[in-house]
């Protein structure tokens, strides 16, 4: 028997694209035998989309935003409820742009447990955080997701410098091989940035001999 294509993922919890399409990343695998190997990867949203923190009552306390970027933060929140709203998922404008790092290390963390315990963090922490119901940078949130999910999460703070180091390294090298923002999947040599390109995948495994 061949063996089953693998699609290598980079993703992060901050991204709504990433988001909004995980699980469309699985059912393709599903659907096409492939195997998905999740890797994280921590967008620098500052370097290309400015900082800013927003009060609760929607007032700007800090910014480094020029207009440009504010007009490209406020449709891609539009855009990505737009598309949430069909899929049927909770998809809430953060206040401020979020380390994702220690989420990440997590996600690390988790697969070191197994694919189940993986998954089951994988979709907590992206639903939960796109409702505004977790704090990604709070270890002690993150740990209690962790064990929920199926393994022991007291260890996390232990592994945590460990974690955040890997996650560096995965970083440094998904940048050598080009990669730059998340959805990133890379089949067969070939990389796809953003959601749009899954149906290009699902034809390109079929396609594979």
């Amino acid at each position: 028997m061949p063996a089953s294509p693998i699609i290598t993922v980079y993703t992060d919890y901050k991204s709504p694209y990433a988001f909004l399409a995980k699980d469309r990343i699985v059912a393709l695998a599903c659907d096409t035998g492939a195997v998905i190997d999740w890797r994280p990867y921590v967008l620098n949203v500052p370097l290309y989309l400015g900082d800013a923190t927003v009060g609760d009552d929607g007032s700007v306390l800090t910014e480094t935003r020029n207009a440009h970027q504010w007009r490209r933060i406020r449709y891609m929140f539009m855009d990505c409820r737009r598309q949430a709203a069909r899929q049927g998922l909770i998809l809430r404008s953060t206040r401020k742009i979020w380390d994702s790092a220690p989420a990440a290390a997590g996600m690390l963390f988790a697969q070191s447990a197994g694919d189940a315990v993986f998954r089951r963090y994988h979709d907590a922490v992206f639903s939960r955080f796109w409702a505004r119901e977790l704090d990604i940078e709070s270890i002690d949130a993150l740990s209690a997701v962790l064990t929920e999910a199926g393994t022991d999460g007291s260890g996390f703070a232990a592994f945590l410098p460990e974690g955040l180091a890997r996650v560096a390294a995965i970083g440094a090298a998904a940048e050598a091989e080009g990669v730059f923002g998340v959805p990133t999947c890379v089949v067969g040599g070939e990389m796809f940035w953003g959601g749009e390109h899954l149906p290009d995948i699902q034809a390109m495994i079929g396609s594979l001999p």
